[in-house]
C-alpha cells in the first residue's frame, strides 16, 4: 500500500483570530479586513453589517468553519 498524497489547503488566518474580530468589530466588518476581503468589509462598514443580520451569520460561519479568505481558503484552526 502506498502513501496518500494529497494536500490539504487552509488559509494563514486563524478561526480564532476572525471569531474574535467578528465579535468586537463584526459590526463595522473588522473581520472582513482581517482576512482581506476588503470591498466586502468596507460594505458591512458602510451597512452596519447589513444591519446586523450579517454580523450574526458571519459568526456563525466562522464557528462552523465556512468562513473563507480572499482567495477563497477556510481559515485553520
Amino acid at each position: 500500500m502506498g502513501k496518500a498524497n494529497y494536500v490539504s489547503v487552509t488559509s494563514d488566518k486563524s478561526k480564532s483570530g476572525a471569531f474574535i474580530r467578528c465579535l468586537l468589530g463584526g459590526i463595522i466588518g473588522w473581520h472582513y479586513f482581517y482576512v482581506g476581503r476588503y470591498s466586502r468589509g468596507i460594505l458591512a462598514l458602510c451597512t452596519a453589517n447589513f444591519f446586523l443580520i450579517g454580523w450574526i451569520k458571519d459568526l456563525g460561519a466562522i464557528s462552523q468553519g465556512r468562513f473563507q479568505d480572499n482567495i477563497g481558503q477556510y481559515l485553520r484552526q
